[in-house]
């Protein structure tokens, strides 16, 4: 996710925990957590989808939900999510997510914060957080007073700082790659991206796109992040909406669920690549897509350069190794693409089938 925004528009028709119909196909979550301390005003929920290739990491989204159900399908997506990211990027962790239920404009304080972090402790270690949506790395520091459970802290305090610039760089290689798969060049000049959402990683990712070449049409709710963008790229066309654009590659970086089956019939892009999480409203709509012609990137595989940054923390790997294997997510991509032409599958498939082999090879052992 790229700005303080994220979509409301997920379905609230299944609300509960346990036999989900919108997971019916999929495995289940380990292990739900409801956190809440009166003092502070903490109402969390801590969701661990997996731990079968090491322990769940995944960010702490500070959000004002709509409802407690809204919060607990939202947490639910985003941490089986995180385990799909972590075994398509072949990393030794499993999936994970927090979501805290409140305005962090208004509600976050350093009281709450560190009553989190003792949340997450208690988890002992099953569950490592970092940033997301309304947090930043200066969060993590005041976490980390109550638990050592916590990655993505700034520099100063011994952690590898933001993940936006790797995030987009790592979305930045997948685009590459899936220009190479279209059109048979990863050359960009001349092609029109349209990117949704400015924030973070999005301001991050037109960085890189216009110095490749290409051509941006801009959007985002949030009117300082486009003022940035206009004032920092002259040359990017800013407007309301860029999924009905003429554009040639739609980057959602910004809310989940875009990809309707209303708006899979307007999208004229031949390519969908971007680092908003949850992309697909319904899984259905991948094969509208796939009938039209246009190429989804599944964004569990395109979006994973903050995590491959976040693992290397933990590992102590060195920065430049870990720039390496953020661009390395270009050729995964490629071979996800591979694996869907020579199947006759859709890309979504290819990639989970990479996941599901991956599991399947770490409980085998």
């Amino acid at each position: 996710m790229t700005t303080d925004t994220v979509d409301l528009r997920i379905i609230d028709t299944a609300t509960g925990v346990f036999d989900r119909p919108d997971f019916a196909d999929d495995t289940p979550h380990e292990q739900i957590v409801f956190c809440q301390d009166q003092a502070t005003g903490l109402k969390a929920i801590i969701g661990i989808h997996s731990t079968t290739l090491g322990p769940a990491l995944g960010g702490t989204r500070f959000f004002p939900y709509r409802s407690e159900q809204t919060a607990v399908t939202d947490v639910l997506r985003l941490s089986r999510g995180m385990t799909y990211k972590a075994a398509a990027a072949g990393l030794n962790l499993g999936g994970g997510k927090a979501v805290l239920i409140g305005d962090p404009a208004r509600d976050k304080t350093p009281a709450l914060l560190e009553a989190y972090g003792r949340f997450v402790d208690t988890l002992r270690g099953r569950y490592i957080t970092a940033g997301d949506v309304g947090t930043t790395s200066d969060d993590m520091n005041i976490i980390g007073r109550t638990t050592d459970h916590v990655v993505a802290r700034t520099p100063a305090a011994g952690g590898s700082g933001d993940s936006a610039p790797l995030t987009a760089r790592g979305v930045f290689h997948s685009i590459l790659a899936a220009a190479e798969s279209v059109w048979g060049s990863t050359e960009l000049t001349g092609r029109r991206i349209g990117v949704e959402g400015t924030g973070k990683v999005g301001y991050n990712l037109i960085s890189l796109l216009t110095a490749a070449g290409a051509s941006i049409t801009a959007t985002d709710v949030n009117a300082a992040a486009l003022r940035r963008t206009s004032s920092d790229f002259p040359e990017a066309t800013i407007t309301d909406t860029v999924i009905d654009e003429d554009i040639d590659i739609y980057a959602p970086c910004a809310m989940g669920a875009t990809l309707t089956d209303a708006t899979a019939r307007i999208l004229d892009a031949a390519v969908i690549c971007g680092a908003a999480n949850n992309q697909l409203a319904q899984p259905g709509v991948e094969e509208l897509l796939h009938e039209r012609g246009i190429i989804w990137v599944p964004d569990f595989v395109a979006n994973s350069g903050g995590l491959i940054q976040v693992a290397g923390e933990i590992e102590n790997t060195p920065r430049q190794q870990v720039v390496e294997q953020v661009e390395q997510i270009g050729a995964t991509v490629t071979r996800i693409l591979t694996r869907q032409r020579e199947q006759g599958i859709l890309a979504g498939q290819a990639a989970a089938a990479v996941v599901r082999e991956r599991l399947g090879s770490a409980d085998a052992h």
